[in-house]
């Protein structure tokens, strides 16, 4: 039990930041290439309350820990999007999905960098130091489980985007189902061979960007 408040109280704050920004990031795009949908109702906001959904962001993360999965994830209320209202929607579909899991690796990389700023002080509060890690890993996470190219996450937005018209049409017919597909692949334990190469891809991307100041801050 301590150990799972210990866990609890290192990851609360990252996941929430993780979230929000996610949705935000998404209301602000679609706000840029013309839908105001998001923006008329209050998502493109910083307050998590906005954005947290009971049972995708409490629920589903609490069930899979204690299934023993590799990853937890979850997902928050999604911001309502109306494509037809973007000035160029197949096109402008694919920067509105981008925009969350590009604001989950700007996160990864703000906690990298706090990270390094601890380390040079040569802090030792354990407490911080596992919270940046949670933080990078929760983003990171985040990140690659919505570039999934499956509808309706961010990475099935972006190939509906890029497919032809027709291709595309047949591809978001999965819509429905592509949630039990997701979970179903997470249990299964085959959907960390999208996540591992791509988080560790990341990962490296993200160190050679802050390596500079960590030779400065050596």
């Amino acid at each position: 039990m301590n150990e799972l408040i210990q866990t609890f109280a290192v990851y609360a704050l990252p996941i929430v930041f993780a979230i929000t920004l996610h949705e935000a990031a998404h209301a602000y795009a679609a706000k840029h290439f013309g839908d105001l949908t998001a923006f008329s109702q209050g998502r493109m906001s910083l307050n998590p309350i906005k954005h947290i959904d009971p049972v995708g962001t409490l629920l589903i993360p609490i069930v899979l820990f204690f299934a023993g999965s590799p990853f937890l994830f979850g997902y928050a209320k999604p911001v309502p999007v109306e494509f037809g209202n973007l000035r160029n929607p197949k096109r402008d579909m694919a920067w509105v999905a981008l925009a969350g899991p590009a604001a989950n690796l700007v996160m990864a990389l703000m906690w990298m960098v706090l990270g390094v700023i601890l380390s040079s002080f040569q802090s030792n509060e354990e407490f911080f130091m596992k919270m940046v890690q949670a933080g990078v890993l929760t983003n990171l996470v985040i990140f690659a489980f919505n570039l999934f190219p499956v509808p309706p996450l961010d990475g099935g937005r972006i190939m509906i985007s890029l497919l032809p018209h027709r291709a595309a049409y047949r591809y978001a017919q999965l819509e429905p189902y592509g949630f039990f597909i997701v979970l179903g692949l997470v249990f299964l334990k085959v959907l960390q061979f999208w996540m591992v190469p791509l988080m560790t891809f990341a990962g490296m991307l993200l160190k050679l960007l802050i390596s500079p100041l960590t030779f400065l801050l050596k």
